[in-house]
Order: structure tokens, then sequence, then C-alpha cells
């Protein structure tokens, strides 16, 4: 494994577009960032051939799969043409030392007939041994690693989200768990939010972040319980923030409402009151009819209110990093650079 994972590190070192020839389901499930799925086959043909290999042999799925790649070469050809053109306008590096770089699901047949292929032409091009297995093995190997990770806390309202955008603008190590998981975490999480991703793709995004660090320095991320939406922390990952340090912020709550009304009043009245409903058991009959009473009317201040003390209550039983806890009071203070000091001193 070790010697596979020296291939991923010298297939990653080359320069070029990234081809991924899985079959669209595969892709979807999880991918290399970056990478563009032109397919061998699509998920019936995959289907199909799977079929045959565990009915009647491998030599006869072969002949199946040779038939489709036989049917569709052209159309192959003028996909990854598109693609390459495309890297070269948008690419800043010498076209004569680009590669395309190809991968399937453990580097076999697949993308060494796409190889076969872009071979005729003459052009330069490399496979990951191993394909995509090899590349989810790195994935979760990087959640293994020590991480000096700091938690950033604080409840409803307290800006923590725009405190990590802050930190990511002046260059501190952040992961934004929300952006990756196209989700804030809570029954209004998904508004205004792009489809989440797999929880495999998630995985992979946290992962490459990481990579970009160095671990023994600080990296921030923000409080979360261990699924945002339908996303799920990496188990690794997740324990490591139980148990690192923890900024927990302190706000108003005169504050902790302007910052949700900021947040959530640009959305539409029936999404709003849609999430609330979602939550009615919870909040009870009369906060349910005060917020949603309170959409309708454009009250922000109560929908807000009506949702606040449900929230804080929950807030409770969040326990990441609540063992090693600094506080910092930003209290009517703006979110600007002079908060980055405050959070320096009480590291």
């Amino acid at each position: 494994m070790y010697f596979k994972r020296k291939e991923l590190e010298k297939f990653r070192s080359f320069k070029g577009p990234l081809i991924d020839v899985r079959s669209p389901s595969e892709y979807y499930k999880g991918h290399l960032p970056n990478s563009i799925n032109i397919p061998l086959f699509d998920n019936d043909e995959r289907s199909i051939i799977g079929t045959i290999y565990k009915k009647e042999g491998r030599k006869k799925a072969v002949i199946e799969g040779l038939n489709f790649f036989e049917k569709k070469i052209e159309l192959l050809l003028d996909n990854l043409f598109i693609s390459i053109e495309s890297y070269k306008n948008i690419s800043e590096n010498d076209n004569k030392e680009l590669y395309i770089r190809i991968y399937c699901s453990r580097g076999g047949m697949r993308s060494q007939s796409i190889a076969w292929l872009l071979e005729k032409f003459q052009l330069n091009l490399v496979t990951l041994n191993g394909g995509y297995k090899v590349y989810r093995r790195w994935v979760l190997d990087s959640f293994s690693r020590k991480l000096n990770i700091v938690v950033i806390g604080g409840k409803t309202g307290t800006g923590k989200t725009r405190l990590l955008s802050l930190l990511e603008k002046f260059k501190y190590q952040t992961i934004d768990l929300e952006a990756f998981a196209c989700h804030r975490g809570s029954t209004f999480g998904g508004l205004g939010m792009k489809e989440q991703p797999s929880n495999e793709q998630f995985e992979n995004i946290i992962a490459e972040k990481l990579n970009t660090f160095e671990c023994s320095n600080n990296i921030f991320v923000e409080a979360e319980s261990a699924n945002i939406g339908k996303c799920k922390i990496p188990h690794e990952f997740f324990n490591q923030m139980k148990n690192s340090r923890r900024i927990e912020i302190l706000r108003s709550e005169s504050n902790r409402l302007d910052e949700l009304i900021d947040t959530y009043s640009v959305f539409k009245k029936e999404e709003l009151q849609e999430s609330v409903l979602r939550i009615k058991k919870r909040l009870g009959p009369q906060r349910t009819k005060i917020a949603l009473e309170s959409i309708n009317n454009e009250k922000w201040d109560l929908v807000c209110r009506s949702v606040l003390d449900y929230y804080d209550k929950c807030y409770d039983y969040e326990k990441v990093g609540k063992t090693n806890i600094k506080l910092l009071d930003l209290t009517d203070k703006k979110y600007d650079e002079n908060i980055l000091k405050l959070i320096n001193n009480v590291l």
C-alpha cells in the first residue's frame, strides 16, 4: 500500500486534465476533486457487464465491454479532446508539459483502455496505479494524523461562521465544514445552499483541504454535531474535534438576533415556514404558531426569538471541545481584523 501511495503522489504531481472514466453513479458517490467524468460505460452498461462477469466469467464480460466501447469511441474522443482544450485555455503551464491524467476504480481495464486509445494520438498521459481505491485509502488515512484543531463554539447567532470566514481571509488555516457539506447543520441549514455532496465526497473535500495545511499549526473549525445535514463528519476527525481546545464566543441576545435576521430574512416565506414545521413538535404549538405568523407578517425579530430558546436548549447537549474552553466576549464588536488579536491572546 505504501508503494501505491507513492504512485498517487506521483500521479498528482503531473499537470494536466484529470479524467475519471468510471460510471456516473461511481463518480457521484465520490471522486478526485476537479476531475471530469468521461465514463467509459454508463450506469446500465456497467451493470450489464458486471452481471455477465458473475454469471459467465471474465472473458464474456470483456467481450461485452469491447462491444460497448466500439460503439462510442468517437464520442469518447470528442469529449476527451474538448476537456484537453478546455484545460489548455485556462492553464498557465507550458502545454508541451501537460499530461492527461486518467483513473478508474482500481487502475484496471477502463483506464488502460482509454490510455490505449489516446496513445494513438501521441499524447502524454498517465494512469493511476490502484485507481480511486488508492485515493480513498489516502483520504481515510489523512484523518488519523494528529491535528492541532481549535474549535470555535458559541450559541446560535454568535457569528461563528462569519468569524471562520474572517480567519480564512487573513490566511489562518480553517476548515468550513458547513460550506463543504452545503448545509448549516440546523433545520434551516439547507436554505440557499447547493445540493449536498455524497458523504464520501464530503470526506474527500476535507482531506484535500487538510493536505494543504501544516498540521502542527492551528486549524480552526466550527463546533458541529457529528452530522451536518446528510453528511457525517469523519469519525477520526470528529474525535479530535471533541478533544481539542475551544474558543467559546459570547454575544448579547440582541447581537444574536441581528445575526439571525441578517442570515434568514432573505429567504422565501414558504421555505422558512417549512423549516419551522419540521421542528414543530420540539417547538411546541405556541412557539410554532408565533413563528409561522411572524414569518407571514415579516416580523423577523419574533421569528428568531421563537426559535432561539429551542436552539439554546439543544446547544446544552453539544459536547465538542468542552473540556478545554477559553471564553471570548465579542458583544457589540465588529467582526474585523481587530478580533484576530483577541483570538490570538486567548490561545
